[in-house]
């Protein structure tokens, strides 16, 4: 990379970060505000509401990237174009491929950026914001929702409320025949997990069916090894937009391998790839911006036109997603189109540009 590209990319992610920061300081006064019904309910008080709102900045970073991505490549292209910069990189032989490659490495550090927020930050912390706001609200809460019905191969288990941050009030298990006939029932007191895919059941009694008799086992103590643990459990009451990719993936795949819808996981899923793939398609779009007579555009109306087009850029994006669950629509396609459209009318501008 030439010192060049150093600094198209240094500007640019120096206007994209300003914007950023801008943007979660309003996202996070708005989550503030929209917490105040809820402070004064049980121990939930202020602090805790400015907790809350901290918590939740991530996954707000995550779905806002590509408008923040958009509105700063405008004004970093802005700052280029006024100042003549770029017509001065034109004229000395730097092509519109050229310019691209530099633009197309800032994204790749801005998706870099997104992808390690999304996938290590966001639903952590997102999860841990709606835990510690409902234990100080709630003296006794479930997160794991009362009768809450998994299945798991042959085994379809009931996950009943849960009492602390790892032990859970009971669970019914039925094991089926690969007839789906009922090869056995049982049922714990007591469910604790012991790891990402295993509990340890107490108090554990089970009836299992064999020919015409049935058999009896009573156990203080047993193990279970099943997919479907703790961790698992947690998706049963967190939005699918709030899930990582890796996340959403396996649980797709989960569902897959018992026959179980999927359809809004994989809603969740390319909604969330296509705004990744749209962080690129923003910076690529500002690029036209700086040439022509779009470079004399002051810094406000560039501002005022890149807030309008994020705007207009989520708007579209959730009511794709909206959309795709209420009509039934194929989630692979829909996802793409705001992204794809933006892509049509970025092509088509750089083709434009001499």
């Amino acid at each position: 990379m030439t010192l060049l590209d150093r600094y198209i990319v240094s500007t640019l992610l120096s206007a994209v970060a300003m914007v950023m920061l801008a943007l979660l300081m309003l996202g996070m006064l708005f989550v503030f505000i929209g917490e105040q019904g809820n402070i004064g309910v049980g121990h939930y008080g202020m602090l805790d509401a400015l907790q809350y709102s901290a918590l939740s900045l991530p996954q707000f970073a995550v779905e806002s990237f590509p408008a923040g991505a958009l509105i700063g490549a405008l004004l970093g292209i802005g700052v280029l174009a006024r100042s003549n910069e770029l017509t001065v990189m034109r004229a000395s032989g730097m092509s519109k491929l050229r310019l691209g490659a530099a633009v197309l490495t800032c994204a790749a550090v801005l998706v870099a950026i997104a992808l390690l927020v999304g996938e290590y930050l966001a639903q952590p912390l997102g999860q841990l914001a709606d835990e510690q706001k409902a234990y100080a609200k709630y003296s006794n809460v479930s997160f794991a929702g009362a009768g809450a019905w998994i299945r798991d191969g042959d085994l379809i288990l009931n996950v009943q409320d849960r009492s602390s941050a790892a032990e859970y009030g009971g669970m019914l298990i039925f094991e089926l025949t690969p007839d789906n006939r009922l090869a056995a029932i049982a049922r714990a007191e007591h469910a604790t997990a012991a790891g990402p895919k295993s509990w340890l059941l107490r108090n554990y009694v089970e009836s299992r069916f064999v020919d015409d008799s049935v058999t009896s086992l009573r156990a203080a103590q047993r193990p279970l090894r099943t997919a479907a643990g703790a961790d698992f459990l947690r998706l049963v009451n967190t939005d699918t937009s709030e899930l990582s990719l890796h996340t959403l993936y396996a649980t797709m795949r989960y569902l897959r391998s018992n026959n179980l819808g999927t359809e809004q996981y994989e809603i969740a899923f390319w909604s969330r790839v296509a705004r990744t793939v749209g962080i690129v398609v923003a910076l690529l779009f500002a690029l036209p911006f700086g040439f022509g007579s779009l470079r004399n555009a002051s810094l406000s109306a560039r501002t005022t036109f890149g807030v309008a087009l994020g705007f207009v850029y989520v708007f579209l994006q959730r009511l794709v997603e909206s959309g795709t669950q209420v009509f039934d629509l194929d989630p692979l396609v829909l996802a793409w189109v705001p992204a794809g459209l933006l892509a049509l009318v970025t092509a088509t501008m750089m083709w434009r540009v001499r």
